[in-house]
């Protein structure tokens, strides 16, 4: 062999060495350096937390390069890594560990005192509302002894507990009583004046809340009847959300509002705004995923400017679905996401107490109900139910009235 072929031979030996040589460089992550950075004084992380890596950091010596979110959708504790640049330049890795927990206690929504006549059947374990941030069955019960069939006055506590101890317990009072014997003698029947219906006047609404922000509508369903839109929007309306339909119970059918048809098809030959929404008792997000198709198939050929709402109000059921209250917020949002896909807008309607207390893990727009002059619910939302007995020519029945924001509003917005 000539001396230049070897020459040749041992310059591509060595180019090959440095090219292995470079890849292993690239491959073998950077060298883990715990001394430039310190890390926050509590790394418990409540569940559900919205983090990222740079909340856990108190001070770091350079520039943070990965602030990937941490997944703290499940307890126990964790390893995370990150990639950080020192000011000498160098690439380092970081290591924190966490702790996820569930310190929430339970959520229990009940009366100070319940009511029941002797030999009721009153089932007082389904009455109360009982759930769990984390826990999809946590354990309720009532500490006590009472008697459905004996008057009396009975002192009982309401005791839930979760998974990780959580614990809350609310006292209250069962009044079980034994009606009085029919008297003989014909009572005499009290006169009871007839007073005059509260109503909101639409035009009122339009005086106190329009606004270059703002515009001022109606949502209706087969309770409103027959209704005259060119009335309504000679009136100021100019959008309406329609009720598309409801289950009948969980697992129930869908039915479509019998009046859905020409709500809309009326809505928008009189050149008004238009939404959806649809009330739900789901309890699953495979159950949600069907209904919104199910919404998105009888919208089909109409033009829905507004967003596809979802209405959830079936509390009373809550107990039996063994959900969570994140379970819920799931829920919801695969009804919302599926609406979102097929290119709709998604929106989940809520009154302020449920919104607070519940409906706390998503990421939609809301449509807040809350009937009072001036709301004082302080996150997002983007349109406002203010009353359930508002007034407006083209409606000979009371109807809901809406402040719908072209720009959100709550949070100082």
């Amino acid at each position: 062999m000539s001396k230049k072929k070897i020459r040749i031979g041992i310059i591509a030996f060595l180019g090959l060495i440095c090219i292995i040589t470079g890849t292993i460089l690239l491959i073998l992550p950077p060298k883990i350096d715990t001394s430039g950075y310190t890390l926050i004084d509590n790394l418990k992380i409540e569940v559900y937390s919205n983090l990222k890596i740079k909340d856990l950091l108190k001070s770091i010596d350079g520039k943070l390069l990965t602030n990937s979110k941490v997944s703290t959708e499940k307890l126990g504790k964790q390893e995370l890594t990150f990639t950080y640049e020192k000011n000498d330049g160098k690439k380092r890795r970081g290591i924190i560990d966490i702790e996820v927990v569930d310190e929430e206690e339970p959520l229990v929504w009940l009366s100070s005192s319940y009511t029941a006549r002797v030999g009721s059947d009153l089932n007082l374990e389904e009455e109360i509302f009982c759930a769990d941030n984390y826990d999809s069955n946590p354990n309720c019960k009532i500490e006590g002894t009472y008697d459905l069939n004996t008057a009396g006055t009975y002192n009982l506590t309401y005791v839930a507990t979760d998974s990780s101890d959580n614990q809350e317990k609310i006292d209250f009072i069962l009044n079980v009583y034994d009606p009085a014997p029919v008297q003989e003698t014909q009572e005499k029947e009290a006169v009871v004046e007839e007073q005059e219906p509260v109503v909101t006047a639409f035009n009122s609404v339009v005086e106190t809340h329009k606004d270059d922000n703002t515009e001022i509508g109606i949502d209706v369903s087969r309770w409103q009847g027959e209704i005259d839109f060119s009335k309504v929007a000679a009136a100021g309306a100019t959008f309406v959300m329609i009720r598309v339909g409801s289950q009948e119970g969980v697992d129930g059918k869908y039915n479509i509002d019998p009046y859905f048809k020409q709500n809309i098809e009326n809505a928008i030959a009189n050149d008004l705004k238009v939404g959806v929404y649809f009330y739900s008792y789901a309890d699953s997000i495979k159950e949600a995923k069907k209904q919104a198709n199910w919404v998105l198939k009888q919208i089909q050929g109409y033009k829905i400017s507004l967003p596809i709402a979802f209405d959830w109000e079936c509390y009373d059921s809550f107990n039996q679905m063994e959900l969570s209250l994140f379970g819920l917020n799931e829920v919801a949002e695969s009804f919302l996401e599926t609406v979102e896909d097929a290119g709709y807008d998604g929106m989940l309607y809520g009154s302020k107490s449920y919104l607070n207390s519940i409906w706390r893990y998503h990421e939609y727009d809301v449509w807040l109900a809350h009937y009072t002059d001036q709301t004082d619910y302080d996150s997002h939302y983007v349109m406002w139910q203010l009353c359930q007995d508002g007034q407006i020519d083209g409606i000979n029945t009371a109807v809901d009235i809406n402040v719908l924001y072209k720009n959100e509003k709550g949070d100082g917005k």
